[in-house]
C-alpha cells in the first residue's frame, strides 16, 4: 500500500461508518456473509486478525457473533483505529490495535481466522499474491481466510455493468453528490482484480476448499482454508 492511501483514509475516518453503509448497497448481507463463513461455534475461544480493519466495522460483526473471540485489528490509518478503539471502549481486553501496512510488513502470530473487508482491493496483483502467502503462513491448521471485498468484472462489459448498478443503487439510497464525489476520489486508490484471479492466487498460496459464499455485482465474500 502507498502512504497516500493512509492519508486519504485518515481524512475520511470521522464519517466513514455512515459512508460505508451508504456506499455498500448490500451492507448487512455482505458483512453477515463474511461472519457466517467463519467455521466456528458461538462460544469458541478463537483468535481473529482483521486486516485493513478501519473503524472496526467487520470486527464488530465478528465480536457479536463470537463473544469469546480475541480480535487483532490492523490498519494503516491511526485515525481509523482511534474510531475502532472508541467502538470497543467497553471491552478493551478483547482486542489489540496495530497501526501497520500489512502489505509491506511481516504478519506475526497464529490465528484461527484472518478476515478483511473492503481493503485488499487497494493492493495490486503482486501485492495480493504476496499477502495471500503471508496470511496462509499465520493461520493454524484448519484456519480460514475470509475476504469481503469488491472484485473486478471478468470482462470490460461486466465491469461496466457493475459500476452502473452501483451508481444507480447508491443514488437510490440518497447518497449526496458531494459524498459520492468523495467516494470516487477514494476509489482512485483501487486496484481491483477478478474473483477468478484471486481464487487462483489463493490456491497458489496453499489454500484449499476455496469458495465464494456471497456475490452481489462487484461485492463478493470468498476465501479458503489452511490444510497441511
Amino acid at each position: 500500500m502507498r502512504a497516500g492511501t493512509g492519508a486519504v483514509f485518515d481524512g475520511a475516518a470521522a464519517g466513514y461508518d455512515l459512508a460505508r453503509r451508504q456506499l455498500v448497497p448490500p451492507f448487512d448481507d455482505f458483512y453477515r456473509a463474511a461472519v457466517r463463513a467463519i467455521p466456528h461455534g458461538r462460544e469458541d475461544d478463537i483468535r481473529v486478525l482483521d486486516l485493513g480493519a478501519g473503524t472496526g466495522l467487520l470486527s464488530a460483526f465478528v465480536a457479536r457473533a463470537f463473544p469469546r473471540a480475541r480480535i487483532t485489528l490492523a490498519d494503516l490509518s491511526p485515525r481509523m483505529l482511534d474510531v475502532a478503539r472508541q467502538r470497543f471502549a467497553d471491552e478493551p481486553g478483547r482486542l489489540e490495535l496495530r497501526v501497520m501496512d500489512y502489505a509491506e510488513e511481516p504478519l506475526f502470530g497464529e490465528y484461527d481466522a484472518v478476515v478483511s473487508a473492503l481493503s485488499i482491493h487497494h493492493l495490486d496483483a503482486d501485492e495480493k499474491r504476496e499477502l495471500f502467502r503471508k496470511v496462509y503462513g499465520i493461520l493454524g491448521e484448519g484456519g480460514m481466510f475470509v475476504n469481503a471485498d469488491q472484485v473486478l468484472g471478468e470482462t470490460p462489459e461486466t465491469e461496466a455493468r457493475y459500476r452502473e448498478a452501483w451508481l444507480r443503487q447508491v443514488r437510490e439510497r440518497g447518497v449526496s453528490e458531494e459524498d459520492l464525489s468523495a467516494a470516487l476520489v477514494r476509489m482512485r486508490e483501487d486496484k481491483m482484480s477478478t474473483l477468478d484471479e484471486q481464487r487462483a492466487w489463493l490456491e497458489e498460496a496453499g489454500f484449499r476448499r476455496i469458495g465464494c459464499w456471497y456475490k452481489d455485482y462487484s461485492f463478493a465474500v470468498y476465501g479458503g482454508y489452511r490444510q497441511d
